[in-house]
């Protein structure tokens, strides 16, 4: 029975070992190391406030362009919205486009990051994810060679308590480390963070967004150098009549030059994202180190209990008296039985008369 519950023992070990492997964790991890470390400049509320800002600049900036400008240009310059339309065709795209564009960008990749601001720090407190597979193999390995040692000592009828005790002291120390990396609250976290950008991390996604900045850009460089001089719109004027456009030329380099780093960023780690999402959710995490961890303990403590060795043979030979207890009194009633034989033919010899001593001569 002892050497059942230590062989349970060395399969948890080897399972701990095989785990990473099973789940590709050692190509996986390490990928999403990488995302982790190349979406951290972007994941803070300050920097995600701050796009927000970007686009309310923009939005600004589209409310004039296509409400005042094109009465403008009707008052200025006897040009009705069809044919600004048709002289314009960059300005009227962003137009047409904005409302779509910022309802994608704002209110659904925006918002998505500020709600995942927090969720992206818990993350980021876990341990290095390259770090993960190695944290069930060491104690798979470290598992394994003390229950395959104990089995090799019960072998050779050796002690093997002090390997129990390790192999204990091994599976508490699984579950607690967990807690220890606060892995229960932080886990949860990473598990809805995946699931929210789920829907942001796709080529088909991040190709539309990087297309919106086209139009804004084409849109700018046009209302610059086309539309404005073609109104006699001077700087004064404009910065007068039209603030937030004015705002929106000044800043569109900053704006871009923000912006484009982060949906690089994005586009860039699709598929380290897969790969973090192929894991096993987040959540589960703890319990593959609390539930093998338990087992290993109550399995290690169990053979502990019942007696200092492992085989039955030493419990057979504890049994027994001790060998030269067992020799000393064999030999004991061995003499006894001797001298008690002697005595009694010496009596016999006595005991004959001498007549009878003759006739039998």
């Amino acid at each position: 029975m002892r050497r059942r519950l230590v062989s349970a023992i060395l399969l948890l070990g080897i399972g701990l070992i095989a785990a990473p492997a099973v789940f590709q964790m050692f190509s996986r991890a390490p990928k999403g190391g990488e995302m982790i470390n190349e979406f951290r400049p972007f994941m803070e509320a300050s920097k995600v406030e701050q796009f927000q800002d970007y686009m309310a600049q923009i939005d600004s900036a589209h409310s004039e362009t296509s409400e005042k400008l094109p009465a403008f240009a009707s008052d200025n310059a006897g040009m009705d919205g069809e044919t600004f339309d048709t002289e314009f065709p960059s300005t009227a795209a962003f137009n047409d486009q904005w409302p779509a564009i910022f309802k994608d960008m704002n209110d659904g990749m925006l918002v998505t990051m500020e709600e995942m601001v927090d969720n992206f720090a818990a993350v980021d407190a876990l341990p290095p994810f390259p770090l993960f597979p190695f944290f069930f193999v060491a104690p798979g390995i470290m598992i394994s060679l003390l229950a395959w040692s104990a089995l090799q000592a019960d072998k050779k009828g050796t002690s093997t308590r002090s390997r129990l005790k390790l192999l204990a002291l091994l599976g508490i120390g699984l579950i607690a480390a967990p807690a220890i990396f606060q892995m229960f609250g932080r886990a949860p976290k990473g598990a809805e963070m995946i699931n929210e950008f789920r829907s942001l991390m796709t080529e088909e996604k991040l190709a539309r967004v990087q297309g919106y900045f086209l139009v804004l850009g084409a849109a700018e460089g046009e209302l610059r150098n086309s539309v404005e001089p073609a109104l006699g719109l001077s700087g004064s004027q404009l910065g007068s009549d039209f603030p937030a456009l004015a705002g929106f030329h000044l800043d569109w380099g900053k704006i871009s030059g923000d912006m484009a780093p982060m949906i690089g960023a994005m586009a860039d780690n699709i598929d380290n994202y897969e790969a973090v999402d192929a894991l096993p959710p987040f959540t589960l995490f703890p319990w593959f180190f609390v539930i093998p961890g338990v087992m290993v303990a109550a399995l290690a403590l169990a053979a502990s209990a019942r007696g200092p060795g492992l085989s039955g043979k030493e419990a057979f030979a504890a049994a027994l008296p001790p060998p030269a207890d067992a020799t000393g009194a064999f030999f004991a009633g061995l003499k006894a039985k001797a001298e008690g034989n002697r005595a009694s033919r010496a009596q016999s010899t006595e005991d004959v008369p001498p007549r009878q001593e003759s006739e039998t001569r």
